[in-house]
């Protein structure tokens, strides 16, 4: 009977381990990070990651210079723009595990395929 609860105890939490690895992960983030979970949830495995953990790696300068738009249209820069400057939270926007439907959405349409999600 001692066995049967090792090997039980075992299976259990190699399948708890398995479950853990098989959650979507970008490509880009996996080659970096790998499966560390808590380089990102620095908060908790199960809360939203910081935005300090994403500024770790992210520089928000750069982000909003990579998706600068014409001066004409300065303000529609999802990084760096007329409603929250460069302080919007990075998970209202961004998702790593689903895709989420960016906040500024509901009125804006921009147009960055590489990051939809």
């Amino acid at each position: 009977m001692k066995k049967f609860n090792i090997v039980l105890a075992l299976v259990l939490g190699g399948l708890v381990s398995l479950s853990a690895q098989a959650i979507e992960q970008r490509a880009w983030h996996k080659d970096v990070i790998g499966k560390d979970c808590k380089t990102c949830h620095d908060n908790g495995i199960k809360q939203f990651p910081s935005d300090q953990a994403c500024l770790q790696c992210h520089d928000v300068d750069d982000l909003a210079e990579q998706t600068a738009r014409s001066e004409e249209d300065k303000w529609q820069n999802p990084h760096n723009n007329l409603h929250y400057g460069k302080d919007l939270p990075c998970q209202e926007c961004h998702g790593e595990h689903k895709p989420k439907k960016p906040l500024c959405s509901n009125c804006h349409t921009f147009k960055f395929d590489k990051h939809q999600e």
